[in-house]
């Protein structure tokens, strides 16, 4: 089994920055570990829809972004420690939500999921703020 721990969250003045870590432990049945997963960061606001943020493939190379989000978000990973990262600047109030990290554990070397149904591990979310 794959456990996924998001944090990093926390209440931030419109402008300010944070970064996001989601921790991975374990590994599926299969035998794949963090460095064959393709990982997610979705986010859900009150009374809205989880969304698509971010997402990185196996190499960094491979990442894509919301378009709400470019130029002001970046995704990036850590194989050895098995993390991976959202760094998020320019924080405006609409960015509030709960941000979730997801792991894609059968994902190809160049996939890099932007739908939720892709990814079939979940971190619980960490909490992002941003005051006006």
């Amino acid at each position: 089994q794959v456990q996924l721990v998001e944090s990093g969250g926390g209440l931030v003045q419109a402008g300010g920055s944070l970064r996001l870590s989601c921790a991975a432990s374990g590994r599926t049945f299969s035998g794949r570990t963090f460095t064959n997963y393709a990982m997610g960061w979705f986010r859900q606001a009150p009374g809205k829809k989880r969304e698509f943020v971010a997402s990185i493939g196996w190499s960094a190379g491979v990442t894509y972004y919301a378009d709400s989000v470019k130029g002001r978000f970046t995704v990036s990973r850590d194989n050895a420690r098995k993390t991976v990262y959202l760094q998020i600047n320019r924080l405006k109030p609409e960015d509030t939500a709960v941000y979730y990290c997801a792991a894609d554990t059968d994902a190809g070397r160049w996939s890099a999921p932007r739908t939720e149904n892709e990814y079939d591990y979940w971190g619980q979310g960490t909490q992002v703020t941003v005051s006006s």
